[in-house]
């Protein structure tokens, strides 16, 4: 789009081969594409890497799993929390060798817990950070389900340059309770995770990963006006990343509309929602 690019996620729950997805995304107007990487899935990193290169197409992120994250927190996880350092360490590793520029990261994972950051935790991050420095990739670590955690780490390490946000515009809404988070990390932000969603649920704010729905812009309760100002107010001029689903969470039927579509329209589709997003952009500027 005229002086914004746009990039969109893939995923094999689209029901297509990958590298197929970057193709189609080019095809439809998408300049990026980023994707989850989980075990055994370097082939796959690499082989994304080639096709974005034939296909003239910017692999903006990787995005770590999350298996690890409670752990790394917790002093009676140790060999756990090792495990997940060396994890994200790995797709850091990978982000330099394909020339990926940032890695997304979660900080937290869990419901119905006290969420207390330690010592302990700060300092496997630290590593982690450390390490990314060293090799010249920035990890940008993702709003989720406890907020405490990314506010330590910014507090301890919001002033290195390797770290930064990638903020999420649905888990804002229900996770974050619609706290206004690039006000607070937008000074650093470094990747987006657009998405839509029908905020918390439960009458009682009780927060749960079902109501993490990833519409399509405009399909939820976002504010897209405010949301295009927050992010010309911050400064942000880099990618506008999308992070979708196709389909519905457990119990729940919102995402169904998708899944009706073939990919090509559901791509379209999705093409469209952001052209709207920035475009709104540039009338806030």
């Amino acid at each position: 789009m005229y002086k914004q690019k746009l990039c969109m996620s893939i995923s094999k729950s689209y029901g297509e081969d990958l590298l197929e997805q970057i193709r189609l995304l080019r095809k439809t107007g998408f300049e990026g594409f980023f994707v989850l990487w989980q075990q055994g899935m370097d082939e796959v990193i690499a082989d994304c890497a080639r096709v974005a290169k034939e296909e003239n197409m910017i692999f903006q992120s990787i995005h770590a799993p999350w298996g690890y994250c409670q752990d790394l927190w917790d002093e009676n996880e140790r060999e756990d929390a090792r495990k997940g350092i060396e994890e994200l360490k790995h797709c850091l590793d990978l982000c330099k060798m394909y020339d990926v520029p940032v890695l997304v990261s979660h900080v937290f994972v869990g419901f119905d817990v006290k969420y207390k950051p330690t010592e302990f935790g700060l300092g496997n991050y630290g590593e982690v950070i450390d390490y990314a420095e060293e090799i010249g990739v920035k990890i940008a670590f993702e709003n989720t389900e406890g907020l405490p955690y990314l506010k330590a780490l910014f507090e301890r390490y919001g002033h290195r340059e390797a770290m930064g946000f990638c903020w999420d515009s649905g888990h804002e809404m229900c996770y974050n309770f619609s706290e206004d988070l690039l006000a607070l990390f937008g000074h650093k932000l470094y990747a987006t995770h657009i998405n839509d969603n029908l905020g918390v649920k439960d009458f009682n704010g009780k927060i749960f990963w079902h109501d993490d729905l990833h519409l399509l812009p405009f399909d939820g309760i976002g504010d897209w006006d405010y949301n295009a100002k927050r992010l010309v107010k911050c400064g942000y001029e880099g990618i506008l990343t999308f992070e979708l689903n196709n389909k519905s969470k457990p119990n729940r039927h919102e995402n169904d509309k998708y899944d009706k579509m073939s990919l090509e329209e559901y791509v379209s589709e999705a093409y469209i929602r952001a052209c709207r997003v920035a475009q709104k952009m540039r009338n806030s500027e």
